[in-house]
């Protein structure tokens, strides 16, 4: 069913959309919320229970790619004629002590987090700056603000997706651009199953050998947590800050939100042996 573009509805671009994540719940709740929305993902199939669904407008785009970043925005401006909110999303996760983890893989974390964040900015900005207007949405994380073992590569990452919303929310205001950085916590999503999986692909550890299955049960522990948010709870809260007329330069939800936030502001020696103590370093 083709979906026609109404100017009283929102058009949302939305990255990393395949089912069991949080950007696939956020693709519905802003549906909900009368928007129309484009639900994008390295592969269509990973969005199949939204194909038949005249609220959704689904493209195949790899962030990691100039080609597939343009052909999406073109096709995207060329059937709606706008993009109002982009939502970027898409993230791959990186555990693992630094010293032991493969170089490709912490440049692939930051070749998704952060590089590819940057593409759909940059390819989106000339459009909504020569309209006066829009929203740019970065999904950071809670873990940079307080980086601990085994999670330095992706907190890294988030940390500079973090900085850089910071920089374009001033450079972008000179334009009528909004950016906002969404901070989830611990939310239920398919990011901690990847982060296993891409444990166990790796190259067995050599120097943290000793500590790996200590890494696995902290890992698994987190994995199964009954404490996590809900991504549907997440997306509803998320969804409707980002649509109010002037949206805060900063949210944060889900649960060790606030536990995070105490840990950034305390003494690095109190947060180092907070750390040490629970992981038994």
């Amino acid at each position: 069913m083709e979906i026609h573009a109404d100017d009283s509805k929102p058009v949302v671009l939305i990255t990393g959309c395949s089912g069991g994540g949080i950007g696939h719940a956020l693709a519905r709740s802003f549906a909900a919320n009368n928007c129309i929305v484009v639900a994008t993902s390295r592969s269509r199939s990973t969005m199949v229970d939204l194909e038949d669904d005249p609220k959704f407008f689904l493209q195949k785009l790899d962030i990691q790619s100039d080609e597939s970043v343009n052909r999406a925005v073109e096709t995207v401006l060329n059937k709606f004629g706008r993009i109002d909110i982009l939502v970027n999303n898409a993230g791959v996760p990186c555990f693992g002590p630094i010293a032991d983890l493969p170089l490709s893989a912490i440049k692939n974390t930051f070749e998704t987090n952060v590089f590819g964040s940057l593409r759909m900015i940059q390819a989106v900005v000339p459009h909504m700056a020569a309209r006066k207007q829009g929203k740019i949405v970065n999904v950071g994380s809670i873990v940079a603000l307080a980086p601990r073992p085994w999670s330095g590569a992706y907190a890294a990452s988030k940390a500079a997706l973090h900085a850089l919303t910071d920089t374009l929310r001033l450079e972008l205001s000179l334009f009528g651009i909004d950016v906002i950085n969404v901070v989830p916590g611990l939310v239920k999503s398919n990011m901690l199953n990847s982060g296993i999986s891409t444990y166990n692909s790796m190259s067995e550890w050599k120097l943290f050998k000793p500590l790996e299955a200590g890494f696995r049960k902290a890992h698994e522990l987190t994995e199964k947590s009954q404490s996590s948010t809900p991504t549907d709870e997440y997306a509803k809260h998320t969804v409707a800050v980002i649509l109010r007329k002037k949206p805060p330069a900063w949210f944060a939800y889900g649960k060790f939100t606030r536990i995070m936030a105490i840990m950034y502001h305390l003494p690095l020696c109190v947060r180092d042996f907070l750390y040490k103590k629970s992981l038994k370093l």
